[in-house]
């Protein structure tokens, strides 16, 4: 009776806890986001992902590699949410058509853009973006080199004007017309002259507006190397 009721000890011991059978990366990468929605990238643990799933940290470990493969994981599967629509071989179409693509997943949990942004990703679904942008490039008629070198330009714009949009805005009040005003007054009261000129304007951000800006800006600019590098 004694060795029985030891055995049977050591197998309980043995056994995973208790929802951890039904453990698997999705189920971790949606547990992430629920953390990241809730409390930011920063609030992201083994321990806090687990407590979600209701399971012990450890065994996060048969899935994933760490904070930083969940983070890895996240951000690839935003990424691999992308959907790149068809060349038409047309760069001032293209070119928007991806970046509009990226922002949509890049945004789609606003506390997680970080993550889709700056993190380097060398799986299928972090160099998707990469590979559609070479390729409208290289399609155009580009050299491998300068391909590389103008895809660089496009992902810095994009980059900069998704991560102001994720992050800044609301600090500058978007919406908030209490906000620009008071950020507006601020401005004007700085002493200099060009800020105080343009200080209605650096006041409001309106989001939309500014990636179209910037996405029309940076393809414009593009389209003029292209062009400057093939003589015409």
């Amino acid at each position: 009776m004694t060795r029985s009721a030891d055995a049977n000890a050591g197998a309980r011991r043995g056994r995973p806890p208790k929802g951890a059978s039904q453990l698997s990366r999705d189920a971790i990468v949606d547990a992430t986001l629920e953390v990241i929605d809730t409390g930011g990238v920063t609030a992201v643990s083994m321990r806090s992902v687990a407590r979600v799933l209701g399971v012990d940290a450890k065994s996060l470990y048969n899935h994933v590699d760490g904070k930083d493969g969940l983070l890895d994981a996240v951000a690839e599967h935003l990424l691999g949410g992308v959907f790149i629509p068809p060349a038409t071989g047309d760069l001032r179409i293209d070119l928007p058509a991806i970046a509009d693509a990226f922002r949509d997943r890049a945004l789609l949990h606003p506390e997680a853009a970080p993550l889709v942004l700056t993190r380097q990703l060398a799986s299928i679904e972090g160099l998707a973006p990469v590979e559609a942008l070479l390729g409208a490039l290289r399609s155009a008629g580009c050299p491998t080199e300068e391909s590389v070198q103008l895809m660089r330009i496009l992902v810095a714009s994009l980059i900069g004007t998704l991560l102001r949009e994720a992050q800044a805005g609301p600090t500058l009040g978007i919406s908030d017309t209490g906000g620009i005003a008071a950020r507006q007054k601020t401005l004007e009261d700085s002493g200099l002259p060009h800020v105080i000129e343009a200080a209605p304007h650096l006041a409001r951000f309106d989001r939309d507006a500014e990636y179209e800006y910037a996405v029309q800006a940076a393809t414009a600019l593009v389209l003029d190397r292209i062009r400057a590098s093939h003589g015409g």
